[in-house]
């Protein structure tokens, strides 16, 4: 077995893994590390005799790791002799890990790696390491920042959740309901980035995308009964659905209009319709009315076919459940597709009244294009242009100067 193999392995299995060892011994920090270690002699030993149970194998030599790290620590021999006499009457377990207690320990490990005394980059990065399986390297590549920052990221956040004595368990039903949203929030947040980088040249990262999804599918899984899960499952199959008619075969930006829509992921397209009438068993929340709209979109044949008064309401119902100047700025570009521009800018220029964006490309990006409909070019112009200005990431910048200039 090579690399690619170890890796297959431990991004499958490194959530149970890391999951297991923070049961077993009581430290969120040391299952982690002492993971790390047995996928390191992994990538040494494998190659050389294929162990017939790769995720066994890793368990095993994760446990033995941990109780080395516990053995070093000598006011914790007492604790080392428990742990010690466990590994000897239960190495068997090692082999199969108890599919009972499997699926808590994957849900408890996804509220510890988004507890509340993180900071958001830190919920992102423990996230994506700890229960994604993802290295520093494919981490720092993704969010485009220095493996270095990941890793500090990382180890604050470990010490972090030390020092604060967060248990390794499962909230009560009601504070996890409350902290349901923080993981959520992070998986949107790890879906975002894939589905339009904030910076770099590539319009779309579908790895760290992908990675989302099966993070959403995961949680899906283990809270079945929560329609927001639901919900943020179908925003995300339905929005990467047309990721294969997103960019050109350069990689430049397609914009909606132009799409080729037979390139549209239909199997995604019906996953995510499921999920979302899973969502709408109890009404539907944020992510759920976000579905809603990205599944108006995927059932639509043409951009002139979408059934855009809907795309109004729905905006309009997700502004008052979950308000931002973003949905505000989404829900004129309906309003203008659906009404005309006019009644669009209105809504934008209030935005811009307020200053709720400041700093966004996103702004003067949707004002220039509602300026270019009413037949005021110059101003238009000049709103690309400050947009592209302003935009991070050079696929859309490119995309915006072109418009700009057709424009003199």
């Amino acid at each position: 077995m090579g690399t690619a193999d170890v890796e297959a392995v431990w991004r499958i299995e490194s959530a149970r893994i890391v999951a297991a060892l923070t049961r077993f011994t009581g430290d969120f920090g040391l299952a982690e590390d002492a993971a790390q270690e047995a996928v390191a002699e992994a990538l040494v030993s494998w190659p050389l005799a294929a162990p017939a149970n790769p995720a066994g194998w890793l368990m095993a030599t994760a446990r033995r790791r941990a109780i080395d790290a516990i053995r070093r620590r000598i006011a914790l021999q007492d604790r080392y002799a428990l742990l010690a006499a466990d590994l000897a009457a239960d190495s068997a377990a090692d082999e199969n890990i108890d599919p009972d207690k499997i699926g808590d320990d994957v849900l408890a490990l996804m509220f510890v790696s988004c507890h509340p005394v993180l900071s958001p980059e830190a919920q992102v990065a423990l996230t994506l390491r700890v229960v994604g399986g993802l290295s520093s390297e494919e981490i720092a590549r993704a969010f485009l920042v220095s493996v270095p920052t990941v890793q500090a990221r990382i180890t604050r956040g470990k010490k972090t959740i030390a020092a604060a004595g967060v248990p390794f368990e499962l909230p009560p039903a009601a504070e996890r309901r409350e902290r349901l949203g923080g993981v959520l929030s992070v998986i949107y947040v790890i879906f975002t980035e894939g589905s339009t980088a904030t910076s770099g040249d590539r319009l779309l990262r579908p790895d760290v995308a992908y990675e989302a999804i099966r993070l959403a599918r995961t949680l899906a899984a283990l809270q079945p009964a929560e329609p927001e899960v639901h919900g943020l499952l179908a925003l995300c199959e339905l929005t990467a659905a047309r990721f294969p008619a997103r960019t050109g075969p350069d990689g430049s930006p397609v914009l909606l209009e132009d799409q080729d829509r037979r390139l549209w992921d239909f199997s995604a397209i019906r996953r995510g319709l499921a999920a979302l009438a899973k969502a709408s068993t109890r009404g539907l929340g944020p992510y759920g009315l976000q579905a809603a709209i990205a599944a108006t979109h995927a059932s639509a044949p043409s951009v002139e076919a979408t059934d855009w008064d809907r795309i109004v309401v729905l905006y309009e119902a997700l502004g008052r459940v979950a308000p931002s100047p973003v949905v505000e700025l989404n829900r004129a570009v309906a309003v203008a597709m659906a009404s005309g521009p006019a009644q669009a800018l209105a809504i934008v220029d209030e935005l811009i009244a307020s200053d709720r964006l400041p700093g966004s490309h996103l702004v003067p990006t949707v004002r220039g294009e509602l300026l270019a409909r009413l037949g005021r070019r110059p101003e238009a112009r000049a709103e690309l242009e400050l947009a592209a200005r302003l935009c991070a990431n050079q696929r859309e910048r490119s995309v915006l100067l072109r418009k700009a200039a057709a424009l003199s």
